[in-house]
């Protein structure tokens, strides 16, 4: 039981925290400095799950003590019931502390923030793009199902359709600790459109999933930032051709040119060049932690290297697989349709695995 007792005293700490958190985001002086009302407010919806687990867990080892006491009293009709509820009750606790076990896992502190999408087509020419389109399209209503907001940054489509490369920002409850798996190179395994001979071929094309970075994560000096004005084309609206609202922008020191033209004005495609750059940076920056941590725990499921071959989509079979984990599913269609669930739950369920093992 020592185990199971420091866990309670750690959940204990959690739940005075969780009850000093809750008093601070009613105080009129926090709900004025909206960054701290922010960081609270977060805190609080994470610190909750774990306090109400807490709640179920005393109220469980209630039981198990009360049914204890009557399996060891004289009175053989309470020995009886106790001994027929008590293994259901330890089955209960068991469970419950396991769960409790995960939710205490380190998690990344950006887990609860929004997300830039970017979809790059890779190897195998227009069909790269065509697939490039159809992941956007998956994500997209896999993010329109849960409720969260898809919102067009910039795109430069295929020639023969789809997209060269598109990116998206995605705001939701949790969104980068659901998606942050998806990162890496997807490829895809068909017959093209355009092949006449009926030849499967093998495409690919890149996902990257990044935390939106806030203005205290970059120190962003705009005096080494070129900006550029040019007239759209493509998707975007009434304005595209007509007016120069295209941005881009090229950071000097780093190298990193982002273009945004589907905004509504050149004001607000700026706008959003400016966060796809600061969340690049911060991007930079948490590569270069990750390759720290990487050299003292290797990961099988979040390497965090866009670079690997992550999945690949077999449609002459109906198969998706991810490389990762061994996930294997012959539910194509579904899966491309934007029900990501199974793949997405495997891969929690693995990192989740990998972290318990590091902590025993």
């Amino acid at each position: 039981m020592k185990n199971e007792d420091a866990l309670m005293q750690k959940l204990s700490s959690i739940s005075d925290r969780f009850l000093e958190v809750e008093k601070q985001v009613g105080d009129p002086e926090v709900i004025a400095d909206q960054k701290r009302y922010r960081n609270l407010m977060r805190e609080y919806k994470r610190l909750g799950p774990i306090v109400d687990q807490f709640k179920s867990l005393r109220a469980w080892e209630a039981e198990r003590e009360q049914a204890e006491s009557w399996s060891q009293g004289d009175d053989a009709e309470f020995q009886e019931l106790a001994n027929l509820e008590l293994p259901g009750i330890l089955d209960q606790l068991d469970m419950g502390y396991a769960e409790a076990r995960i939710m205490l896992l380190p998690k990344d502190e950006v887990d609860d923030r929004p997300v830039m999408m970017e979809f790059r087509a890779g190897t195998g020419g227009d069909e790269a793009a065509l697939f490039a389109g159809d992941l956007y399209r998956m994500y997209q209503r896999h993010c329109e199902g849960k409720g969260w907001r898809w919102q067009l940054v910039n795109a430069n489509e295929g020639t023969a359709g789809g997209f060269k490369e598109i990116t998206v920002r995605v705001e939701g409850d949790g969104v980068f600790g659901w998606l942050k798996f998806e990162s890496g190179v997807h490829r895809v395994q068909r017959v093209p459109e355009t092949e006449s001979q009926g030849r499967v071929h093998t495409s690919a094309a890149t996902v990257a999933v990044l935390p939106v970075a806030e203005d205290v994560d970059v120190e962003l000096d705009l005096s080494v930032v070129r900006r550029d004005t040019f007239r759209a084309s493509g998707a975007g609206g009434q304005h595209v051709n007509k007016t120069e609202s295209a941005v881009r922008l090229t950071h000097g020191p780093s190298g990193i040119v982002v273009e945004c033209q589907d905004g509504r004005s050149q004001h607000q495609n700026y706008e959003y060049a400016l966060e796809v750059l600061r969340t690049r940076l911060f991007e930079q920056e948490r590569d270069r932690q990750n390759a720290e941590r990487a050299e003292q725990r290797k990961s099988l499921v979040s390497t965090g290297d866009r670079s690997a071959k992550i999945r690949t989509y077999n449609y002459p079979q109906g198969r998706v697989t991810d490389h990762r984990i061994s996930f294997t599913s012959h539910a194509l269609t579904a899966i491309m349709g934007g029900d990501l669930n199974p793949v997405i739950e495997a891969l929690r369920m693995a990192e989740q695995a990998e972290l318990l093992a590091a902590e025993s």
